[in-house]
């Protein structure tokens, strides 16, 4: 069986076993990583996303890839020349299973972008909440 998974902008064929390099994931080595975008799975074919379906695999390493040299050259005048180089930042990950049903219900941590803001949940304005109410009654008083 084979899923279609969609992350970093891109999508992948993946079978239980592959190994992914994919766009930096905030995850470390040794970490299990659930894809929640699912488009196929077996046969089933999402509309555009299959529900309930997930990916999970582990995370091996963060690496970098193979550096893409740029060259610009403008002709007129002063005749300048620039070359740049970029490394970019992957995840190699391996898939360990393909869940078509209650990939929502698991307790394993979503795969995200490294660049992907994850909000701590608010409990601190709780806090500052009760003490508000606290000082309104006081001041009532």
């Amino acid at each position: 069986m084979f899923a279609v998974l969609k992350t970093g902008g891109k999508q992948y064929r993946v079978q239980s076993g592959d190994v992914l390099r994919v766009e930096k994931l905030n995850a470390e080595a040794g970490d299990k990583v659930q894809f929640n975008d699912v488009l196929m799975i077996g046969a089933t074919v999402g509309a555009p996303l299959v529900a309930g379906a997930a990916v999970q695999a582990e995370v091996i390493d963060t690496i970098k890839a193979d550096k893409v040299i740029t060259y610009v050259k403008r002709r007129r005048k002063h005749s300048s020349q620039r070359t740049r180089g970029h490394r970019q930042q992957l995840t190699l990950v391996r898939i360990t299973d393909l869940l078509e049903k209650g990939g929502d219900k698991t307790d394993v941590k979503a795969a995200v972008g490294a660049r992907t803001k994850v909000e701590a949940p608010a409990k601190p304005a709780k806090a500052k909440k009760a003490k508000a109410e606290a000082s309104a009654e006081a001041a009532s008083e």
